[in-house]
């Protein structure tokens, strides 16, 4: 990292204490960035770096409910609003007990490279609650939902801040939310929220987009070196929304996902995943996964370990930050691994990346690899915006057709900067350039 931009971390450091995080998010960019700033001095001269790294506005807030024994519970919420010099503020919600403000600016800081790369008109921001949806009822999450809107909904709108989901909050959550929205405004402004049901305003292929896209930015980083999905053996961590859809795609485009895990393990079926029944255990019954090997004898569950150390051609990360450290990096090298696609936010460690890249193993960051959740997002404010709706085919073809687009600027970026098939540097330094222009372009704001 150039001393200059050195000193510029040290200070988010300090200003930002306790938020490990965050401190990992953008060392991981500012360390790529520095051939930009080489080439463009102005970055520097208007201070971009410590604009970038510096929220337009933080909101914290008191998040009260009662639960269905008429208890009064308490929950903290969160919305950052990180970066809107290409769009308004767009990015997730997530309720989960981890959930805290180093959390929600890592998550939004990562937004905004994301968001770039998609070449849609959209800034970055992320937030949440420390709320656990788990084991509570329809009518609890319902309270709880209400209750954060009735903050939240003074700080979001069409064109200042659209939230959608993430861990924890899914149709259901952005149901209850829209809803509540709708009530205290009197507006019916399906633009404010993304993720919604398809009977109010959702788009077509926005469930499957997060984890369709990683499998897409897969086959085309295959596809520069003349290879292709057909055949690989594939391991998926996480057994969620993400990890879903990234194994049908896989199964559709001729690999076969051996291997996926929750929190309690991992199950290995050499024949491929069974995704119905998957889909049974995690989605309808709400089971731990080596439920799995109930209904199929041949597999095998393995417990407190991680899938990384199956042997296997693909990678995909998919369940949350950090899971792929240095012992599980070098697991995938000695297993045959030839590429690691992040479906998840930065899973990958920096020392594990570093461990990938001196073994010759091909690495794509969760901010390329992973933003065909936010590109089909953004496709669903584009046809909110016009009363329009595409079919599942047109909505998947323009997802394919971004995907595409985000790994040709990461491997175009990458070689201009002479760092051919960096995919981390091509991501950084596109998606930085792009949003320093525009702050440039605004002035001093």
């Amino acid at each position: 990292m150039p001393e200059a931009v050195e000193s510029v971390f040290a200070s988010v450091v300090s200003r930002n204490p306790g938020e490990p995080e965050f401190h990992q998010a953008v060392r991981e960019v500012l360390e790529s960035i520095g051939p930009a700033l080489a080439r463009h001095p102005e970055y520097a001269r208007a201070r971009i770096i410590e604009r970038i790294c510096e929220p337009e506005r933080q909101v914290i807030f008191r998040v009260p409910w009662e639960d269905d024994h008429g208890r009064v519970r308490v929950n903290r919420g969160f919305r950052v609003e990180f970066n809107s010099a290409l769009g308004p503020f767009k990015g997730g919600l997530r309720f989960h007990p981890s959930v805290y403000l180093g959390i929600v600016k890592f998550l939004g800081f990562e937004q905004i490279f994301k968001n770039a790369l998609t070449g849609l008109p959209i800034g970055g921001g992320k937030g949440g609650a420390d709320f656990d949806p788990k084991g509570r009822s329809d009518r609890e999450v319902m309270r709880f939902c209400q209750s954060f809107m009735t903050e939240l909904y003074r700080h979001i709108g069409e064109q200042t801040d659209v939230p959608a989901g993430d861990i924890g909050v899914g149709s259901r959550e952005i149901g209850y939310l829209f809803g509540q929205y709708k009530r205290i405004t009197n507006r019916y402004e399906s633009g404010v929220l993304t993720g919604k049901g398809l009977s109010y305003g959702g788009a077509q292929v926005r469930t499957e987009a997060t984890g369709y896209g990683a499998v897409f930015f897969a086959e085309e980083m295959l596809a520069q070196t003349g290879d292709s999905l057909d055949g690989k053996r594939v391991v998926v961590s996480g057994s969620g929304n993400v990890a879903t859809y990234a194994i049908e795609k896989v199964h559709q485009l001729g690999g076969t996902v051996v291997a996926c895990s929750d929190s309690d393990g991992y199950v290995l079926d050499e024949k491929g995943i069974d995704l119905e029944l998957l889909r049974e255990l995690k989605e309808q019954r709400r089971v731990r996964l080596d439920d799995y090997v109930r209904h199929v004898p041949h597999a095998v569950a393995v417990a407190g370990r991680t899938v990384w150390e199956v042997p296997c051609d693909l990678a995909l990360p998919c369940a949350t930050q950090n899971e792929i450290g240095g012992a599980e990096a070098a697991a995938l090298v000695a297993g045959g691994c030839v590429a690691v696609v992040e479906g998840a936010n930065m899973p990958t460690t920096p020392e594990a990346v570093r461990i990938l890249g001196r073994a010759g193993v091909r690495f794509a960051p969760g901010k390329a690899a992973n933003a065909g959740g936010v590109a089909v997002s953004a496709l669903e404010m584009q046809q909110n915006a016009s009363r329009d709706s595409w079919t599942f085919a047109q909505s998947e073809q323009r997802l394919r057709e971004t995907m595409r687009d985000i790994h040709a600027r990461c491997w175009a970026t990458a070689e201009e900067y002479g760092l051919p098939g960096d995919y981390v540097a091509g991501a950084n330094i596109n998606g930085f350039r792009r949003v320093a222009e525009a702050m440039l372009a605004h002035g001093l704001v």
